[in-house]
This record gives structure tokens, sequence and C-alpha cells, in this order.
């Protein structure tokens, strides 16, 4: 689903309008409280987790937003939906719905989480903060998660509710230039990868992170319900006004995730895929918790299914259009293009998991043409993540092929 300018200009003016606020439109369709940024440049709105997010604004080409978080930083408004989890019981809850423990988290730390069905297949995933000893918010991806806390919370002692927390991302390799120049104190110290710590920003406080969905050196800040949300965003505009700051869609992040193997739920894995499949085994912790879904793990196949493929020549089509032979081999479930390899990019699933990189299928793509691709490992480049971890300072400006 797709909102055009016209028709959102009526549902911001009126989610901001306190006196006058739609009732059904602001319970199932909330804006973004920072979206008045983006009404200039006549965007397309998509749903997801129910609210809001930018599909595409005209405030530069794909191309250029994606040089822009590679080479410089960017600022988007997501529709990441953190809910909390809370008392004293919060870590058992938490260590019984996700596949990774929960003890081993810190406050002040953040760790990728999801979660699983019964019978091994994934709900949905995301960022799991945890702000102090007994409180914690998950910003998950799209999908629901809360029915499922409150399904597995019998007989805790725990209080799961949506803080009507937003989430904006700034990312590239200028961003911490930037947020050093933004907070109205110090970085935090130590502020490393996957930390998150709260902060103050044009004299409000909000919470802030080490992550992003670009695996370039990158923050979150996660803007509470309390506080002038506008004198935030502003301030980060006016800021980044000298750093070149580029306000982005969907678009920045689709060619530089898929490269970076950041697997989106629901089209990269879904209930019908095992944390195995999707490649993410690693995130599965058998250990002394009888976690939901640990069983049917247990006891599945452990081979990976999911990998990269790049594509000379073209975009792939979505779906079931790899074939060797006659023979359908697997579907595409991400595409994009790459203006730094110089080729498309996918995320594909195998039917047969021997089928892994380096092999060679012919690929429908988008503009009815028939290519080459090639499976290859996840991440495509930057293997070992230095990138994001602030210890791989490479700013690129054109492509692989010209260096």
């Amino acid at each position: 689903m797709t909102i055009q300018l016209s028709d959102f200009r009526f549902v911001a003016k009126a989610l901001q309008n306190k006196g006058h606020r739609p009732r059904e439109l602001a319970r199932t369709m909330p804006a973004h409280p920072l979206s008045y940024m983006e009404l200039p440049y006549d965007p397309e709105y998509t749903l997801y987790n129910s609210r809001l997010t930018p599909e595409a604004l005209n405030t530069a080409s794909d191309d250029e937003m994606y040089w822009a978080v590679r080479s410089n930083v960017i600022f988007r408004h997501t529709g990441e939906l953190p809910i909390e989890i809370s008392g004293p019981d919060a870590e058992t809850l938490l260590n019984k719905v996700f596949t990774r423990s929960v003890s081993k988290i810190k406050p002040g730390r953040c760790s990728y989480q999801f979660a699983c069905y019964h019978d091994g297949g994934m709900i949905t995933d995301g960022v799991l903060l945890r702000l102090a000893e007994e409180r914690f918010w998950m910003a998950q991806a799209d999908g629901d998660l809360f029915s499922w806390y409150k399904a597995h919370a019998e007989g805790l002692d725990v209080v799961i509710s949506d803080p009507n927390v937003w989430v904006s991302q700034i990312q590239g390799p200028k961003s911490l230039e930037l947020l050093s120049a933004l907070l109205d104190g110090n970085l935090p110290d130590p502020f490393r990868y996957f930390d998150c710590a709260e902060v103050s920003i044009a004299g409000q406080t909000c919470w802030i992170s080490r992550s992003g969905f670009t695996n370039e050196l990158g923050w979150e800040v996660y803007l509470l319900p309390e506080t002038d949300i506008a004198a935030i965003g502003d301030k980060i505009m006016s800021v980044g006004a000298k750093f070149d700051i580029l306000l982005t869609g969907t678009p920045v992040f689709r060619a530089r995730r898929i490269e970076a193997g950041l697997l989106n739920a629901g089209s990269d894995f879904g209930a019908d895929t095992t944390p195995f499949e999707a490649g993410l085994g690693n995130f599965v912790d058998f250990d002394d918790r009888d976690f939901i879904g640990r069983k049917a793990l247990e006891v599945a196949d452990k081979s990976s299914r999911t990998w990269g493929m790049r594509v000379t020549g073209g975009i792939a089509q979505l779906g079931q259009v790899m074939r060797v032979g006659k023979t359908i081999v697997g579907r595409v479930c991400s595409s994009g293009y790459s203006p730094y390899q110089g080729c498309g990019v996918c995320i594909v699933r195998m039917d047969d998991p021997s089928m892994g990189p380096g092999t060679k299928v012919k690929v429908h793509c988008a503009d009815g043409s028939t290519q080459q691709g090639e499976l290859c490992t996840l991440p495509m480049y930057d293997e070992k993540r230095l990138i994001p971890r602030g210890k791989l300072i490479a700013i690129p400006n054109r492509p692989i092929t010209a260096e």
C-alpha cells in the first residue's frame, strides 16, 4: 500500500492536530512525528508495523542516496516499533521468546534477536535494547511480537507495553562526527558498536544506539513522546546541513543492506523459514534455556539455503525466477542495483542447500531480459563487518570497477 502526498497532507495534519484527530487513522496509520520534514519532497508512504514510513522521496535518485550513505551521512525516519518489556521477570520472558540468550546482555547494550514459532519458523526480528536491569525495548521489524509476548507471559511478573517511541536513523561515515556536534554534552564513553545510551539533544532527552540497517557507521535515535521531538529533528537537520546531510526514503537501504547480508523480515525469511535456512544459525543458542521452537530447531536441517547473488547486466525480478537448464532452483527474495559493485544484487533462497556460492544460474530480470547470476557469500564485502564498528575507514565515491 502506498499513500500519495495529497492523501498524506490530510493524514499528517489531522494526526498533528490533537483537537481534531480522526481516531481510526491515528490508531491504524500513525505518522512519524518528524514526517513534516518529508512533505516538500513528494513522498510516497507505505505501512510498516501499521506505521507510515517513506517508501520514496524526490530528495535524490536511488543511486545518489546509495552514495550518500556510503560516503557521507543520511537521515531517515523509520517504521521500527519499539515494544517495552519490563519488570522482575522481563529477562525470563525474553529468554523464553528469543533464540539467543538475553542474560548475556548488560544494561547499555543491544542485541540482534528474533523469535520463532514452536515449529521453528521465524516470526520477525529486531534490535533489543537493555535500558536497565529490568527494562528492555525490542525495536522490531514488521510483524506482531506484542501478542506473542502477551501469550507467553502468563504467571510472570512482567509488563508489556507500547511506549510510543519513534525511531530515526543517521547513517554513514560522518554520522558520529555529526552526533558529537549534536549532543548537549560529550559522546557517551564508551559508545561501541551495539551500545545504547540516554543523551540530550536540543535540551531534550532521547536514547541513541550504535545500530542501523546499512552496515555503515551509524546510529539510531529513539524519540520519546513526552519530549519536544521537533526540536531534536530540527537540530539534526540544522547541524547536519554543515555535513550535507540527506533526507532519504527506503531506497537508501535497499542495495546496501542486501550486499551487507541484512535480511528483511517477510521477504528474506518468514514463518516457513528456519533460522538455519535463512543463514542465521549462529544466532541460535542451544544453552540451558527452553526457548520456544528449540525442540524443532534441534532436529532441523542445519544447512543454509540463503545466499547473496550478483547479476550481470540486470536487476533480478522477485520470485521463482532462477533456473539451471529448464529447472527452477530457487527464489529471489530481495533485489536491487549496487552502484558500487556495478551489478544487480540479490538475496536468494535455494531449493537445494548444496547449491551455494559459485553456483551460476539464469535469472529473469525486471526489464524482461534473462541474465546470468552467480551465488556468493554474505556480506558481499566487509566480511567481518569492520565498517559499522568504525575499524575500517573506507569511503568510496565511485564503482569498485573504477578503483
